[in-house]
Parts: structure tokens; sequence; C-alpha cells
């Protein structure tokens, strides 16, 4: 799943690219009955009154909040993505291709030029925002988990903006803040209090293991048991590795793309993410990057420098 530093990788492009434009049709595949999507463009009912809503406004800003995308337009709404395992979205100029077979239609999307775009990862497309310009916003999402909905601007309390722990890398979030959020789940295992969004924003597997490896500390070890130096250890590697994830433009272990179709470079500095049998890179660690599941997720670290469980 794109976290942090895959979702701002995503909005600065966002800004750069559909700030100004006009949206001027929106089209989508999906059709769900699943309850809990309800409220999502995923629902065909809902896609109406979305459409309704968002056609002929200019987009006028793009924000992001732990993993979700806020696109605001000039209606006072914004069009709020979250991208959840296997989405990312696109810019780019696309055609429409439609296929008849017998009494239906099967409507396709590709880019217009090749290149980047064009990857295999690119081609689940599910939703188009057709864009002034001849431009086109898609979101691409293999295992259709993702949503798209929109929000007032007055209505940011909204469902899906609830409970959301504090940004890690705002000025704001110092050690004090650090330890006072972490310590609402004393007895939860670190590994999974980090990915907690209600207690810090945008950590996700990724990042938690790469924040634990640097900081030597053991995936199941309970926050009652962290000493300072642990939890500065933690605070330090967080604001450098989620700076350093956006700085080579997420990770792309797996579908993550950025709006141009290319992939972040991030994982290619893991230090513990799947990297399970593997050396450890510490320096005079002799250990071997490990696997466990804890809490059904699975968490790498090595079998030496991260300290035991209960140590």
């Amino acid at each position: 799943m794109p976290e942090l530093p895959e979702v701002e990788t995503t909005t600065r492009g966002l800004r750069k690219e559909i700030v100004g434009l006009k949206i001027s049709d929106v089209w989508t595949d999906l059709n769900t009955k699943d309850k809990r999507k309800i409220d999502t463009v995923a629902n065909t009912k809902y896609f109406v009154y979305f459409k309704k809503e968002v056609l002929g406004e200019k987009i006028i800003g793009v924000e992001r909040r732990a993993k979700n995308i806020l696109i605001k337009t000039s209606g006072d709404k914004i069009i709020l993505v979250h991208m959840k395992m296997t989405g990312h979205l696109l810019f780019g100029k696309y055609t429409k291709k439609i296929t008849r077979i017998g009494k239906s239609e099967i409507v396709s999307w590709f880019p217009k030029k090749s290149g980047p775009l064009r990857d295999p990862y690119n081609r689940f497309i599910h939703v188009v925002f057709e864009l002034s310009g001849g431009k086109h916003l898609v979101f691409c999402d293999s295992r259709k988990f993702g949503k798209i909905t929109l929000l007032n601007t007055k209505n940011t309390g909204s469902k899906h903006l609830k409970n959301l722990g504090p940004e890690p890398l705002e000025n704001e979030f110092n050690l004090e803040l650090f330890k006072e959020r972490i310590s609402k789940k004393p007895k939860g295992n670190i590994k999974t209090v980090l990915m907690d969004q209600s207690i810090l924003s945008g950590i996700g597997n990724i990042y938690s293991d790469e924040v634990l490896w640097h900081a030597g500390i053991h995936p199941k070890k309970k926050v009652a048991q962290l000493k300072e130096k642990d939890l500065q250890l933690m605070f330090k590697a967080i604001k450098k590795l989620l700076t350093k994830g956006i700085f080579f433009g997420g990770d792309s272990m797996s579908d993550y793309r950025n709006i141009y179709g290319l992939p972040g470079r991030f994982q290619l500095h893991h230090m513990a993410y799947r990297r399970t049998g593997e050396k450890c890179r510490k320096n005079k660690c002799n250990g071997v990057i490990m696997r466990e599941i804890i809490n059904n997720r699975s968490a790498h670290f090595c079998s030496k420098h991260q300290k035991s469980n209960g140590r």
C-alpha cells in the first residue's frame, strides 16, 4: 500500500500538473454492491451524484492528509482519493477504445504515446477524469480497493478523514509529541503502533520496518518497554526515512508508480523490508534479515542488532 512518501510524491506531481485545469467529463467502469463503498464512485448511484458535482469545476489545489489525496475544486468540493493497496493516479493524454461483444460494450483507455504510462502496472484503469487541454487524470487499481469520494470544503471532519494522527514531517511534530502519541498504546507491539493511523499518519509496512531497523528495535517490543534512547532513535529515523522516501520518489517494490507512470527508487535502499534471508547491511553486524507475522502483517528485522522482545 502506498505510504506517506508515495502519496506525497503523487500530491506534488498533481499540484504541478492539474491545478487550473477544468473537469470536462468523468468515467468509471466500477460497479459494486459493497455497502462499505456506498459513498464512493464505485457505487453507481453515488457516481451519478459525484459526476454532477464535479463537471465543469476548476481544480484549484491539491493537498495530502495522511494517505489521502485531496483535490480541491472551485465548487467548494474536495475529491478525496485513497490509493489503498494497489492504486495510483496517472496524468497524460489517453484515448478511449470501445469494443462491442454482442449487445455489450467494453470501454478501455490507453495512453496516446509510448512511454512509462504504458508500463504493465499502469494498465488497470477504472476511473478517468477528462480535463481541459486534452489531458486526463486516471486512477489505476489492479485490485479495485481504492477509494474516490467527494467532500465539502466546510466538512473536512468527514468520516473519511476522522481519527487521523499528526503528520510526522510537520515542524510541530517533535520528540515530545511522538512520545505522547505512541504512549497511547503502551501494551502494543511497536511495529503495530507505528502503523496505527490514529497514532501517526502515513506510516505503513515498508517504512515501519525500515525505521525499526535503523533504530535497532525488535518489531514485537512493547511500547512500555522502550527506553528514552529507543524513542529518540525512532523519532530521528521517522523524519529521516520519510524524507528520504520522498526524495527517491516513493517505493515501487510493488505496484506504485508516480503520475507519469514511473517507478520510485526507495526500494533500492531497503535495509529490512522484503530482504528475508539476506545478510544485514549494518556495519559489523553478522545478522540475517528475518520475517515474522505480527498482528496479520509481515515484519522484517535483523536477527542480531534489533534487540529481542522484552530485552
